[in-house]
């Protein structure tokens, strides 16, 4: 059977036993972006990114969707990206997600004249210490909080995301050795704001806004994910704030079909941008089912079917 789209996900959420809520959120948002399609006359499938069985030359296009264990088995994850993009497209494409999935792309859009946090990117295989760069973060980067970030280049769900304080450094710092050997870290400037005033996420497909989120973080908590008893709320964004999140996309290598866009009031009252995901970003459909019909009508229109 051939197939114009298929919907990427996680093989924990295809036929999932159990039904958590945080599940059951995963299966409503693919379910509204599979009818969506559908209802733009597209002939679609939802399968596991690393299904064994399915012939990916059969789909016109793979639609990145809730494929969020890849960050846990990354090397297998860039093998078969490798291997699938030979077979068949993108939705975004293979350029623009190669460019997101990794947070290096921060510095390009900085150089773009997007603000983002003040960071210090430490390479994997270096061997300076967590000290020394918060050192080189003060003198060279402008660090002036006394509280900092510290997470991978390529995560997701806060994955080895660490809170440190300036007390607190020597305490981290094995930790910091360990991961460093493994993988490219950041660090980052605390951002107080986020703490007390969220995080905004906000929606852009083909270059236009469609909706957007207001995402708190639990009492006593940083980390503004669901994951970790955060809560998301419906938000009517700004023209200001609007308008900042489009000249983020519009500084991407390319236009991503689409993007979402993480922004806060930094520590010198600016908005900045947290994060740009266009690789597999949740982008709350459930709070907005019209959006995931803007999204299909745009994948529509776009790109090119047999």
């Amino acid at each position: 059977m051939k197939f114009d789209i298929v919907v990427l996900t996680d093989h924990r959420y295809v036929a999932p036993k159990t039904r958590t809520p945080y599940i059951e959120n995963v299966l409503q948002e693919d379910h509204l972006v599979l009818e969506a399609m559908e209802k733009q006359g597209l002939k679609v499938v939802r399968k596991a990114w690393d299904d064994p069985d399915f012939d990916w030359s059969t789909t016109q296009y793979a639609l990145f969707r809730t494929t969020w264990d890849y960050f846990d088995r990354y090397a297998e994850f860039s093998e078969w990206l490798e291997k699938t993009s030979k077979r068949t497209r993108f939705i975004n494409s293979k350029e623009l997600i190669y460019w997101n999935i990794d947070k290096h792309y921060l510095q390009d859009l900085s150089k773009a004249g997007v603000t983002i946090p003040k960071t210090v990117f430490v390479e994997k295989g270096s061997t300076t210490t967590l000290l020394e760069s918060i050192i080189k973060a003060k003198s060279e980067h402008g660090f002036i909080a006394d509280t900092y970030i510290l997470k991978p280049c390529v995560s997701g769900a806060a994955r080895h995301t660490y809170k440190i304080a300036e007390d607190g450094v020597t305490d981290y710092e094995s930790i910091f050795q360990e991961l460093v050997k493994n993988e490219a870290m950041m660090l980052q400037e605390f951002q107080y704001n986020i703490v007390s005033e969220g995080e905004i996420s906000m929606m852009v497909f083909n270059g236009e806004f469609t909706h957007a989120v207001l995402k708190i973080a639990k009492p006593g908590d940083f980390r503004v994910q669901d994951d970790f008893g955060g809560s998301v709320h419906k938000y009517n964004p700004n023209a200001e704030q609007i308008a900042f999140a489009k000249c983020v996309v519009e500084a991407a290598p390319e236009l991503p079909l689409y993007a979402r866009v993480d922004i806060f009031r930094d520590n010198n009252g600016s908005w900045a941008l947290a994060e740009l995901e266009i690789f597999e970003p949740e982008l709350w459909f459930r709070l907005n089912p019209v959006a995931a019909n803007v999204l299909a009508k745009g994948i529509k229109e776009t790109l090119a079917f047999d």
